[in-house]
């Protein structure tokens, strides 16, 4: 079965300028882009999508870094996508990624890792609708 999920391209990896070079892999690797957009998230905005961290000790470091510069969202989709994308990335911490994996090439560190993707199937769904109406992904299929 189909599934959606989003994913990220977060601030330092769109100021290096790696856009182009990371969603060419994603397409090359058999996922549909059926949304996109580049957006500089507002504090606000940063603060609600990644409230379900909001206990943890990164989170302010987390907003911070998220709200540092624009960012570029996709909704994404392929079977099995979640779990299959989040491999696909690799670890967050781009030292233990493997090789070839877009953190690996193109992460700093674990708060640097390039690049964000849903954990679940219910989390895709609430990131998704976060940025994306579900009719400016109708109007891609």
């Amino acid at each position: 079965m189909k599934q959606r999920t989003l994913t990220i391209i977060k601030p330092e990896c769109v100021a290096e300028k790696h856009i182009g070079d990371i969603i060419a892999r994603i397409e090359k690797a058999g996922y549909e882009i059926l949304g996109l957009k580049m957006v500089k998230l507002l504090r606000k905005d940063a603060e609600q999508f990644y409230l379900v961290h909001k206990e943890r000790p990164f989170y302010g470091e987390l907003v911070e870094y998220m709200t540092s510069g624009k960012v570029v969202v996709m909704v994404l989709e392929k079977e099995n996508c979640v779990e299959d994308f989040r491999k696909f990335i690799g670890a967050t911490d781009p030292q233990k990624a493997e090789e070839g994996t877009i953190r690996k090439d193109f992460g700093k560190s674990i708060q640097f890792n390039c690049i964000h993707a849903s954990d679940s199937v219910e989390n895709a769904a609430r990131e998704v609708s976060f940025f994306f109406s579900e009719k400016e992904l109708l109007a891609c299929l």
